[in-house]
């Protein structure tokens, strides 16, 4: 089945302790139905130092589960459900329920 939620998508997170913020995909984990999302679910983790790498605690965004987060609307920025239009010129691309816009060009 074709992705609903890709890598560089605005999405808004709609369960969860940060319920209501909005933010970029960064990375999409299909076997794990999960995402990373800039600046949502931000965990501290206790590092030691290494050769590459300073040590303390760092802050870093954690996986969040598909289910929790929305594509956001291309024109209000409130959270959508997508769906599939195929175009004149056979392109299959991504349209918000909300607006009927298209969420990929």
């Amino acid at each position: 089945m074709a992705a609903k939620i890709k890598k560089g998508d605005r999405v808004v997170v709609v369960a969860g302790r940060d319920k209501g913020k909005t933010g970029e995909v960064r990375e999409v984990i299909p076997a794990e139905d999960r995402a990373i999302v800039a600046g949502v679910n931000l965990v501290r983790r206790h590092t030691k130092q290494t050769a590459q790498t300073e040590g303390g605690i760092l802050t870093k965004e954690a996986p969040i589960h598909l289910s929790n987060i929305a594509v956001a609307d291309p024109k209000s920025g409130k959270p959508t459900r997508v769906g599939f239009k195929i175009l004149d010129d056979g392109r299959k691309v991504r349209v918000a329920k909300r607006s009927g816009d298209l969420i990929d060009g």
